[in-house]
């Protein structure tokens, strides 16, 4: 669901895959950037001149589905009675939770539509320390704002298929967000945008990293079935792996 990177034993934890060229540096989507105990590695920032947006796949498939907030921390999506939940901790920033989004997370589309599960986001922002700028607070602020509009599962989706396809690129600006929102039937309104300028959720932000960090994850995306890791980590960018991954968990799959 719009609800990575493959390597022997990858842990998702603090990675850094160091790219150094003309002084340059770049980060994968570990936090703290240090690999096996390495040095936390940072890359110059840049932003495109004016990026073009593009709508989420399935919008009206995820427009059925309902977001809600548990606590001042978690986003969940779909019922709360569901049987099962799938818990995914990510960055806005970070591509191998655009693969997770585009790839094994589209299996989840269906059974949160038909109650049998939920889905608890933790939206953390740590690529902004590793990488500079403010893409994953700002993106994060305004994934919360899009809760409150009752938006949240398409404009989510709609993030991460405009993330930049440099992760060191600071695209998530107030200004393409909004641009990102305007591809969201209803979505844009004043309080809405105001609360994408303002970053009105700040609390929430770091309500979320402060979560992110006290649950002892260290790299994104990291995803949970009913409790259970999920394991091996390329199963998460695969549709049919991640739909083997939901069956096994007594989920109900079309």
């Amino acid at each position: 669901m719009n609800v990575g990177a493959k390597g022997s034993g990858r842990r998702l934890r603090a990675v850094a895959v160091a790219v150094v060229l003309l002084g340059a540096a770049a980060t994968a989507c570990g936090e703290g950037g240090g690999g096996d105990g390495g040095e936390t590695t940072s890359a110059s920032v840049s932003a495109p001149a004016t990026p073009s947006v593009k709508p989420a796949e399935d919008a009206d498939d995820l427009a059925r589905l309902d977001a809600r907030m548990d606590g001042d921390d978690v986003i969940v999506v779909g019922d709360a009675k569901a049987p099962h939940t799938v818990k995914v901790y990510e960055d806005p920033r970070c591509p191998y939770c655009k693969k997770f989004e585009q790839g094994g997370a589209e299996a989840l589309t269906g059974p949160v539509a038909d109650g049998d599960v939920k889905v608890e986001y933790v939206i953390a922002s740590f690529l902004d320390e590793n990488l500079g700028g403010r893409g994953s607070v700002k993106g994060a602020n305004a994934l919360r704002a899009s809760v409150e509009a009752g938006k949240f599962p398409v404009y989510h989706s709609a993030v991460f298929a405009n993330q930049p396809a440099d992760e060191t690129t600071d695209a998530y600006t107030s200004d393409f967000l909004l641009k990102i929102a305007n591809t969201v039937d209803g979505l844009r309104s004043s309080a809405f945008d105001g609360a994408v300028k303002d970053m009105k959720y700040q609390d929430f932000v770091n309500a979320a990293m402060k979560k992110f960090r006290a649950d002892g994850i260290e790299g994104t995306p990291t995803v949970y079935v009913d409790g259970d890791k999920v394991t091996p980590e390329k199963a998460m960018y695969d549709e049919d792996a991640f739909e083997k991954v939901l069956k096994d968990a007594g989920v109900p799959v079309d």
